[in-house]
């Protein structure tokens, strides 16, 4: 897929605050539980994956030029 046909990343106001709960059952750093709560925003969600499979599907990194 090419790059060009992929959406906008998302923009989040400056001041925007995660709703971030750490995991009650077991150990969990302050870090790993923002990225679990932004991985939970949907908008969020879907550019990591559209960054996962344009990096997976990149020639460049076959190791073809």
């Amino acid at each position: 897929m090419k790059w060009y046909r992929f959406p906008k990343s998302p923009v989040f106001p400056a001041d925007h605050q995660w709703q971030v709960e750490k995991r009650k059952n077991a150990y969990e750093s302050d870090v790993t539980a923002l990225v679990r709560a932004m991985v939970a925003d949907d908008s969020i969600r879907e550019d990591q994956r559209a960054a996962w499979e344009r990096w997976r599907n990149d020639a460049g990194s076959k190791g073809t030029s």
